[in-house]
C-alpha cells in the first residue's frame, strides 16, 4: 500500500510516520515544505491513502494561512482531478475552523475543498478537527501549552499562567495517530472513532508536570492507573535534557552495607534496594499491617521468619539466579542474612510508604530463644 503523508516532519506527522514504519508493509511517501509540487504529484499518482497534515498556524505573514492551508489542499484536489484518482484522504483540521479568525477560516476553506472533491468524485474523506494535541516532539514556546510547560519545567525555567483556573481540553498524539490509522484500507475501524480528550485547569496541568520534575527528590510516582497521567508523564520525559536522565539515589550506609529508597506510590507502596556484606543480617522486626516482598537479585541468602506468638522459625534459602520472591506477612518477625561469599543485592517492596511518625515496625529477634527455637527450611 502506498501512503502519502504531507507535513511529514511536523509534530503529528513525525508520530504518524513512526507508527506507519512500525506497521510495515507500506510504501511511505513523505512530503514537507522543502519538497516541490512535482514531488507531491509523483506521490499522488499512485497513492492509496493520503494523510494531509501539512499547514501553518503561526506564519510570519497572515496571507500564508491561505497559501499553506486552503491553497495546498486545493492543489492536492486539483492534481488528483487531473490524474483521475480518488484515494482515501485523511485531513487534520482544527476546532478553530468553526471560528472567524484567519487561521480558522483557512482551515475551514481547506475542509470545504476536500468536501467538494469527495462530492464530485466519490472519494472517501475523513476530516478531524483537532484540539490542543500534546505528546513527544511537539515544539515548545510555540502553540502548545503542554509542550511549553514540559520544556520549561524540565529545564528549570519559569512558566507563566495568567489564569490558573482556566480549563483546557487536550488530546494525546498517540490517540490521534491510532484514530488516523483506522482509516487505512483493510484495517478494522474503531466503532468509537472519537479521539479521547481530557479537560483540566492550567493550574492542575502545571502542578502535575511539576510533580514529575520533583520526583527526583520525593521519588513518588503519580497514579498511573489514570491513563492521562501516563501520557503526560511520557510527554514530560521527552523534554528532559539528556544529561538529566541519570538520578542519584540517597544511599544510607552503615556497617551492614548500603540501602536506598527507589520509588514510592500512595497507591502501591514503595521499593528500596540494599547491598548487604557477607555474614550480615538485616531485619529482626515485624509489622502489624505492612506487608513486604523480598527478592534477592544477586548473591545468596537465607530469609527467616516466625509468627510473633510462636517459636517455630521458617527458613527460605534464596539465590539471585533463581528469581524467587518471598512474601513477608504481617505478624511475622523476619530477617535476611547474607550467607554468600560476596555482597548480596536485594530488592524490597513494602505495601506502604515508610512514615517515621507511624513506622509500624517493631524490633523482635527471629530467634527469641535460640536454644528452644525450631527452624524449618523451605
Amino acid at each position: 500500500m502506498k501512503v502519502v503523508v504531507t507535513g511529514s516532519r511536523g509534530f503529528i506527522g513525525r508520530n504518524l510516520m513512526a507508527r506507519l514504519r512500525a506497521l510495515g508493509g507500506n510504501v511511505i511517501v513523505p512530503f514537507d515544505s522543502d519538497d516541490s509540487l512535482d514531488d507531491l504529484r509523483a506521490g499522488l499518482a499512485t497513492a492509496d491513502i493520503i494523510y494531509h497534515l501539512a499547514g501553518v498556524n503561526r506564519p510570519a505573514d497572515v496571507h500564508d494561512f491561505e497559501t499553506a492551508n486552503a491553497g495546498l489542499t486545493r492543489s492536492i484536489c486539483a492534481i488528483l482531478h487531473e490524474l483521475g484518482r480518488r484515494p482515501i484522504i485523511v485531513m487534520s483540521s482544527s476546532v478553530q475552523a468553526a471560528l472567524e479568525n484567519p487561521y480558522g477560516a483557512s482551515k475551514r476553506r481547506a475542509e470545504e475543498a476536500l468536501q467538494e472533491f469527495a462530492a464530485a468524485t466519490g472519494a472517501a474523506v475523513s476530516i478531524y478537527r483537532l484540539k490542543n494535541v500534546f505528546g513527544k516532539w511537539c515544539q515548545p514556546n510555540y502553540n502548545s501549552v503542554v509542550a511549553t510547560f514540559c520544556h520549561n519545567i524540565a529545564h528549570d525555567l519559569s512558566i507563566q499562567i495568567s489564569d490558573a483556573g482556566r480549563e483546557v481540553e487536550l488530546v494525546y498524539v498517540d490517540d490521534v495517530v491510532e484514530t488516523f490509522l483506522s482509516d487505512l484500507p483493510g484495517r478494522a475501524v474503531d466503532s468509537r472513532r472519537d479521539i479521547p480528550s481530557y479537560s483540566l485547569t492550567l493550574g492542575d496541568l502545571a502542578g502535575r508536570i511539576q510533580s514529575f520534575h520533583d520526583m527526583r527528590e520525593h521519588l513518588r510516582l503519580p497514579d498511573f492507573s489514570v491513563r492521562f497521567n501516563q501520557q503526560l508523564y511520557a510527554t514530560y520525559l521527552s523534554y528532559v535534557p539528556p544529561d538529566s536522565h541519570r538520578m542519584q539515589l540517597d544511599i544510607r550506609m552503615d556497617q551492614r552495607g548500603g540501602l536506598a529508597e527507589f520509588l514510592k506510590s500512595s497507591h502501591c507502596g514503595q521499593l528500596f534496594v540494599s547491598r548487604t556484606r557477607p555474614g550480615i543480617t538485616r531485619g529482626n522486626h515485624y509489622h502489624h499491617t505492612k506487608a513486604e516482598k523480598f527478592f534477592v537479585v544477586e548473591g545468596e541468602g537465607v530469609i527467616r521468619m516466625r509468627p510473633i506468638d510462636s517459636p517455630e522459625v521458617i527458613e527460605y534459602k534464596v539465590r539471585g539466579e533463581d528469581f524467587q520472591v518471598i512474601d513477608i506477612p504481617p505478624g511475622f518477625t523476619h530477617s535476611i542474612e547474607n550467607i554468600g561469599a560476596g555482597e548480596m543485592i536485594t530488592l524490597f517492596w513494602s505495601s506502604e510508604i515508610f512514615d517515621p511518625d507511624r513506622p509500624d515496625t517493631y524490633f523482635l529477634p527471629v530467634f527469641a530463644d535460640v536454644a528452644s527455637a525450631n527452624a524449618v527450611s523451605l
